[in-house]
């Protein structure tokens, strides 16, 4: 696609776009950072890595018929070794993203614009922060990070889309996008911090005394039908167990999205390929699973996604996805829990705002004008809306506070 020059050595450098994950090896993309236990540094990232992100693709899941066409990027030096890359989609929709650009679609096709196919540097349906711009352990991280955001927008210019999307992006990625030009967004999830709990009860102490007996009385009334939770994981992912999780994802997910997203094949492979990455928490009541979550488990990080469930018990989904995600937090010594987009209820039960961002390169003048403006704005108020909130929080005002 692409020649350029790495400005810290002078080797030429090769830009492609490929159309599918099946164009990387699984060794040559654990090189790249945050996608495997074995990088020493750099926290691992589960949806990063070439098992997830093929998963997606090889069940039908990310692929051009559900409007997630892949067209990833890789960066090669002159003899073919992978120094970088950015899992990219060409999308005909903005469905699966939790970065809402609806209104900015809707005011430009108004205008007589087209703002589908745009391309959308994410993991599909996962609004977890990561890295997006890869690099390999042993290339210059600023060059390679510059080389992929420059090829982002020669994509969007010669494929005539609209726009490149880069969502839930890290700081480092989020420093190189700002220097290419592309316009930042924020908005606000809420995240479990771990500063070295010994125990829930540890936790608890934290909390003011009217919230520390609301959540002990929450996590009692929820298992209160005889219902018992069961941690599943690495062997324990039978396919039985995957058919009751499916059961309740989709039943779910079906009322909440209408459709969604992940099929039954999917599980299967992420099962198979990634079994020690994946958490499953199940209700049980009367000898069967009634509910269940999925998580999945990174270097220091456990990050909630799904839930699900066929019977209905108070409080049954707080103590599911939030209580027993710090629960398993804590007993692995785990620093964060991500428990997915938006939730100010995640607040009472302890998990803290956090500020998450994106990026977006615009490609017409005028669009890029109307959507910098409200950006703006939108990034003001979204920052006043976590001051609040961290002021409102459960805590007492004396806890400890782990050091950055």
């Amino acid at each position: 696609m692409a020649r350029s020059k790495d400005a810290e050595n002078g080797d030429a450098l090769s830009l492609r776009v490929v159309g599918g994950m099946a164009a990387f090896s699984r060794d040559e993309w654990r090189t790249l950072g945050g996608s495997s236990r074995d990088e020493l540094g750099i926290p691992y990232n589960p949806f990063v890595s070439y098992e997830f992100l093929s998963s997606l693709e090889d069940s039908g899941c990310a692929v051009a018929r559900t409007g997630w066409q892949p067209h990833h990027l890789r960066l090669e030096s002159d003899d073919g070794r992978l120094l970088g890359a950015a899992f990219c989609y060409a999308k005909s929709h903005s469905q699966g993203e939790y970065v809402f650009d609806h209104g900015w679609a809707d005011a430009f096709e108004r205008a007589g614009g087209r703002y589908y196919p745009k391309l959308q540097v994410a993991v599909p349906f996962t609004p977890a922060t990561g890295p997006r711009l890869l690099v390999a352990r042993d290339a210059g991280a600023t060059p390679v990070r510059a080389a992929l955001a420059a090829g982002l927008k020669t994509l969007t210019q010669r494929t005539g889309v609209s726009s490149a999307h880069v969502t839930f992006a890290g700081d480092a990625d989020m420093a190189v996008l700002d220097e290419a030009g592309f316009l930042t967004r924020t908005d606000q999830q809420f995240h479990f911090r771990n500063p070295g709990y010994a125990s829930y009860d540890d936790f608890l102490s934290t909390l003011v005394s009217r919230k520390r007996k609301a959540l002990k009385r929450e996590r009692r009334e929820a298992l209160a039908a005889g219902i018992s939770i069961d941690w599943l994981t690495g062997k324990d992912l039978t396919e039985a167990v995957w058919d009751d999780f499916f059961a309740f994802y989709m039943d779910t997910g079906g009322r909440k999205w209408g459709r969604p997203y992940l099929n039954r094949a999917f599980y299967s492979l992420v099962g198979e390929r990634m079994p020690d990455d994946i958490l499953l928490v199940m209700a049980k009541r009367d000898g069967r699973y009634i509910a269940g979550a999925i998580n999945f488990v990174g270097s220091d990080t456990l990050y909630g996604r799904h839930w699900g469930c066929i019977e209905e018990h108070p409080f049954l989904h707080f103590e599911v996805c939030y209580h027993q995600a710090i629960d398993f937090a804590i007993a692995r010594g785990l620093k964060v829990v991500e428990a997915g987009a938006q939730g100010e209820h995640k607040l009472a039960r302890g998990y803290e705002p956090v500020t998450t961002h994106s990026a977006h390169w615009i490609e017409h003048p005028g669009l890029r004008r109307a959507v910098a403006d409200y950006l703006r704005q939108e990034r003001r108020q979204v920052e006043q809306m976590s001051e609040y909130l961290g002021e409102h929080g459960p805590f007492r005002r004396d806890r400890p506070v782990e050091e950055e």
